[in-house]
């Protein structure tokens, strides 16, 4: 499909401690790369809803292996961190989110040094940010994109220009009158304005991915494409649903609609869109997409 470099032996480290005052628990990140190159691009990487650092190996090892630096933090929402439902930081973990990624990236000499062989080859002017579900929403939010308030109002820009591209992997829609009732009791962060986010980016959505977060059907998360400016690319996957086909894990237990084609094919193509929108013209981009398992289209 693409004129694919061969995969490298990865390093992975994890976890290595971020001190973060006034988190509560101190940010934990797993960092993986490649053992050889030099210039190396950087994907920071935001999980979904109760994971960790150590899960979406199918797209972090792919990643690593073939010339990227992924950093993965562990949120507070993480089912390892087990933090009970009157927390008082529950409310905010989507910005504590947001800040755990800026931090990441903050603390990269930190991060760089921790790693056995990885000092003085990273790329830093070559960064960029994905996320699966929640986390993806983590990551539009370091894109330009902001939550609105209950009032429609847009909130703070967190946008950080460090970040000249994304990968937006199952993202949450339109708040509002698009939430279900559940959502709109137990997520209000979940309003997303996509009117500023203008970093490049590649939103993968699954046409069969019916959320119970929302009144709207699988089009919900294809809002992201539609409803941000600048230039776009959206990959819909036919019959995936949330997990797209497996991306959270090896076998794991939660992926619904099992198909390691449907992986491979986002492998792929999150590994070229990346290279090419970063700079690096060592990739095939707009990739093919066969026919029955997708459908890629661009903005310019």
């Amino acid at each position: 499909m693409h004129a694919m470099p061969v995969p490298t032996p990865v390093v992975s480290v994890h976890p290595i401690t971020v001190p973060t005052p006034g988190r509560g628990d101190d940010l934990q990140v797993r960092v993986s790369a490649p053992t050889t190159g030099h210039e190396l691009p950087v994907i920071v990487f935001s999980h979904g809803f109760g994971g960790s650092a150590t899960l979406y190996g199918p797209l972090v090892d792919f990643w690593a292996s073939r010339g990227f630096v992924v950093i993965q933090p562990t949120h507070l929402d993480s089912r390892r961190l087990n933090l009970p439902p009157d927390d008082p930081r529950t409310p905010l973990i989507w910005r504590v989110r947001v800040d755990d990624l800026k931090r990441s990236l903050d603390q990269l000499d930190l991060l760089e040094s921790s790693v056995p062989g990885l000092a003085g080859r990273l790329d830093r002017t070559r960064i960029a940010v994905a996320g699966h579900s929640w986390g993806a929403q983590t990551a539009s939010t370091l894109l330009g994109a902001r939550v609105l308030d209950a009032d429609g109002n847009p909130g703070e820009n967190l946008f950080d220009p460090r970040i000249t591209a994304g990968v937006l992997l199952a993202v949450t829609g339109r708040g509002g009158t698009d939430l279900s009732p559940f959502a709109a009791e137990h997520f209000p962060f979940m309003s997303p304005s996509f009117a500023d986010m203008n970093t490049p980016t590649l939103v993968v959505a699954g046409d069969n991915d019916d959320s119970p977060l929302s009144v709207r059907g699988p089009d919900w998360f294809t809002d992201a494409y539609h409803l941000s400016p600048g230039s776009k690319s959206l990959l819909t996957l036919f019959g995936a649903e949330h997990t797209l086909g497996g991306i959270s894990d090896y076998e794991a237990k939660e992926t619904t609609d099992e198909s390691p084609e449907r992986v491979a094919l986002i492998q792929h193509l999150t590994w070229a869109y990346l290279r090419d929108a970063l700079g690096l013209k060592d990739s095939v981009w707009p990739a093919p997409v066969e026919s029955n398992l997708g459908r890629l289209e661009s903005t310019p």
